[in-house]
């Protein structure tokens, strides 16, 4: 099953919530670089329906990290107990 997913798009005039995509398009924005790790996400199943930035995901910082070596980050530890994304499939 795959998750469906929410991020926050900064605008010019102010955030906009986008979502849901499906978990493969989530991991292309990824890729792309339009979701960073300071993005803003939020999943039913993945973060519980809380928002957290995509840094603290730790999948999804190894997942920009293979995708950007050049912006490597290191992922927060949550604030609360979040279950990791899923690795992308191939």
């Amino acid at each position: 099953m795959s998750a469906d997913w929410f991020f926050m798009k900064k605008g010019f005039l102010g955030s906009k919530k986008i979502g849901p995509i499906a978990e493969s398009d989530f991991l292309h924005r990824i890729e792309k670089g339009e979701i960073s790790p300071e993005t803003m996400v939020s999943s039913t199943s993945k973060t519980h329906g809380h928002w957290v930035h995509l840094r603290e995901i730790r999948a999804g910082v190894k997942f920009w990290n293979k995708t950007h070596p050049k912006a490597t980050v290191t992922s927060d530890p949550p604030s609360s107990s979040h279950p990791e994304a899923p690795p992308r499939s191939q």
